[in-house]
């Protein structure tokens, strides 16, 4: 039986999960858009590309290069998705994430951008627009929206082989610089709002500290790759903490240093890197 529409204005119906196989536990919903074999795909128009978005990044060590124009681009790989657990959350672009949308997060494709996706198992085609970062994880070149991932038909066993290929809407290069300073002052205005970046106030307690970056995208970056690598993590333990110049990427608070480092010691476990322990007043 269908339900009345939700906050993202679908009319939802249930959704018989049988998979277990979806990226870190992310987890299938347990409902889904009434309609969702109608979503239509992304339409691709001529974007301003987003200047903080597109600048180099390092994510517990491993660094990328996004590219900072539209060109010819095909890549072949492992596909995935990526859902209830951002669903709602600030993407890399500074959207609000839709999983019902049709959307996807690359390493390094410029935003925002449109892509086709084709799932090489069954030929299944969708068109996405890339508004995020990620995935973080070797073998792993794109995830999807539940709804794209859905239409390729591999949400239950959460991947499959793809294949990816950037849309020239217009079929010419074009850079961030060679836009209108008005349409880039507003973009930027936008991805660089300290509401996107950084708490305003900080808690007090014990914190893992996981980095501290002058550049307020990177530690989003960052703050979304431990959401996705580490399954038993929750938004509400991650805070970005914007204090000029730096934004710190921390994990807490804790009532006390032996709770804190008993999380340090599982995430230098899981991921390396060398976090280490914050006390706030």
């Amino acid at each position: 039986m269908a339900s009345a529409p939700g906050s993202g204005g679908y009319v939802m119906k249930p959704y018989p999960r049988k998979g277990g196989g979806f990226y870190k536990d992310d987890g299938l919903p347990a409902q889904i858009p009434e309609n969702i074999d109608q979503i239509p795909n992304a339409t691709p128009r001529l974007e301003p590309l987003r200047n903080a978005a597109n600048k180099p990044y390092t994510v517990l060590g491993m660094s990328f290069t996004p590219m900072t124009r539209l060109q010819p681009f095909s890549q072949q790989g492992i596909g995935s998705w990526y859902g209830t657990k951002f669903n709602g959350l600030k993407t890399s672009n500074g959207d609000t994430y839709d999983m019902f949308a049709m959307t996807a997060a690359h390493p390094t494709l410029p935003l925002p951008c449109y892509v086709r996706v084709t799932n090489t198992q069954n030929n299944r085609s969708v068109i996405v627009r890339v508004n995020d970062r990620g995935p973080f994880h070797n073998g792993r070149i794109i995830d999807l929206s539940f709804t794209a991932a859905y239409k390729l038909g591999y949400v239950d066993q959460g991947s499959s082989p793809v294949r990816v290929e950037l849309i020239m809407p217009d079929a010419s290069a074009v850079t961030y610089a060679e836009l209108s300073k008005d349409a880039l002052a507003a973009n930027d205005a936008k991805i660089d709002d300290k509401t996107r970046y950084g708490e305003e106030v900080p808690k007090p307690g014990t914190y893992v500290q996981m980095g501290a970056f002058q550049n307020g995208f990177n530690a989003q970056v960052l703050r979304n790759h431990l959401l996705r690598e580490l399954d038993w993590m929750t938004p509400a333990q991650v805070h970005v903490y914007a204090e000029p110049p730096w934004h710190r990427v921390q994990v807490g608070p804790f009532a006390t240093r032996v709770q804190a480092e008993t999380v340090q010691v599982k995430i230098r476990d899981a991921l390396g890197g060398q976090p280490h322990i914050a006390v706030r007043q």
